[in-house]
């Protein structure tokens, strides 16, 4: 799980440094290439939803490794299959992300049911050295090369990723377990920690072993992957429930002050002086750090009865580092530093959300295809915002203010999504 998180990101993250480059070779302006670096998340919305029928046809593994094999091809196919390929190649690699984004919540409630918040944690950091390495040499792969060759290159990673994934795929879990990914249902905070998650060896039900300390329940504690028994009937549909909007929320709103970020930082350096290739090791600096905030931030979510204090902890470094460059620009690499930090934080956060606010596998893929749908389309709304923000007012600050008003709401919501309350 952890090798296919360093296959979900470089695809995206090394297009930002290279737009200057790609909007001169075909002739983009500031706003189609915010475009182009939306597309991807547009096709999270568009496919996020659908994925719990391909996991419930194939499984959850062969659908991790189908969308494996579908990026390679496309990240190819991006670079060499002309302005149309350009496109629709985009297009493609984030329909394919788009499955890992959904499924790897499920994986990690499945194989780490009582560890939610390190196992996402840990799968975040993955997610964010692959992504900062792939910014930090888009760049100078591009001048040893061209852009074409900096782009394609991480097909390489996924295709190697697929190889080392396919065991899984031989021995995976019974194909009653796809049904159970499939249907709405109820969110909540979840099945109490060590309450057996296997068919029972009879037709007998099996006495409820009451409340468990979830540090003491993990893979190593707790025996072979765990897959719900029952899955309780739908009470409300997902997609009327509060709680699933406010996950939904928070989703976007951290995804859409991330992108704008990962795709138009640079260019907001190179209009304060900063070269090129400075700023591509800015943009890694940025991801690299989410690394600490992505790792930390689990201490915070696992105190107390509510998330709260880590939702909002994880939600006003963006806000500091934004404002930051507004007023002092000078200091860019310790805003740079503060917002990377958000990012990680946010990031793990929100999958975190998504992993313990719903009773089952089930629930989890549920409202983690709608997490993601729903959210990413509203994130697919910032760098084409900012890209014509730019193009209209001539630099970037009404910009920055966009991503300073994106962080206030996420500080707003974050404080409701992080109780803890039954739908």
């Amino acid at each position: 799980m952890f090798l296919v998180a360093m296959c979900l990101r470089p695809a995206l993250t090394s297009v930002g440094p290279l737009l200057p480059r790609i909007g001169a070779a075909e002739g983009l302006g500031e706003t189609m290439q915010g475009l182009l670096g939306a597309l991807p998340l547009l096709a999270f919305a568009a496919v996020s939803p659908l994925v719990h029928r391909l996991s419930g046809r194939l499984g959850v593994d062969r659908s991790v490794l189908v969308a494996l094999l579908v990026l390679t091809v496309a990240t190819v196919g991006r670079s060499w299959s002309g302005p149309l390929g350009l496109w629709v190649g985009t297009w493609v690699i984030g329909g394919a992300i788009a499955i890992g984004n959904v499924l790897v919540p499920v994986i990690v409630r499945r194989d780490y049911a009582g560890h939610v918040p390190g196992a996402t944690g840990l799968y975040s950091a993955c997610l964010v050295i692959a992504a900062g390495v792939a910014s930090a040499v888009a760049v100078p792969v591009a001048e040893a090369t061209d852009w074409r060759v900096s782009l394609a290159v991480w097909a390489i990673p996924s295709l190697v990723v697929a190889g080392a994934w396919l065991p899984r795929t031989f021995v995976g879990p019974p194909a009653s377990v796809g049904a159970d990914l499939v249907g709405p249902g109820p969110v909540g905070p979840g099945p109490v920690a060590g309450e057996s998650a296997y068919p029972p060896e009879d037709p007998e039900p099996a006495p409820d072993p009451g409340p468990a300390d979830p540090e003491a329940v993990g893979p190593e504690s707790a025996g072979p992957p765990a897959y719900p028994s029952v899955v309780p009937e739908p009470a409300t549909s997902i997609w009327r429930q509060g709680t699933a909007w406010l996950v939904t929320a928070f989703m976007g709103l951290q995804a859409a002050s991330f992108y704008i970020l990962v795709t138009w930082l640079p260019t907001v350096e190179d209009s304060m002086g900063v070269s090129s290739r400075t700023a591509g090791i800015h943009l890694l600096l940025y991801q690299g750090i989410g690394i600490v905030g992505g790792l930390t931030i689990p201490i915070l979510l696992r105190r107390g009865t509510t998330e709260v204090t880590g939702c909002v902890v994880a939600s006003l470094p963006t806000l500091v580092a934004v404002v930051g460059l507004l007023l002092a620009p000078a200091l860019v690499v310790l805003w740079v530093c503060i917002a990377g930090l958000g990012q990680g934080a946010a990031l793990v956060t929100a999958l975190t959300l998504v992993g313990i606010r719903g009773r089952s596998h089930h629930d989890t893929a549920r409202l983690s295809g709608m997490a993601q749908s729903v959210g990413y389309l509203l994130a697919a709304g910032g760098p084409v915002t900012a890209g014509y923000l730019a193009q209209r007012t001539g630099g970037w600050r009404a910009t920055l203010l966009l991503v300073t008003a994106l962080a206030v709401v996420q500080i707003v919501v974050a404080v409701p999504v992080g109780r803890d309350r039954m739908p």
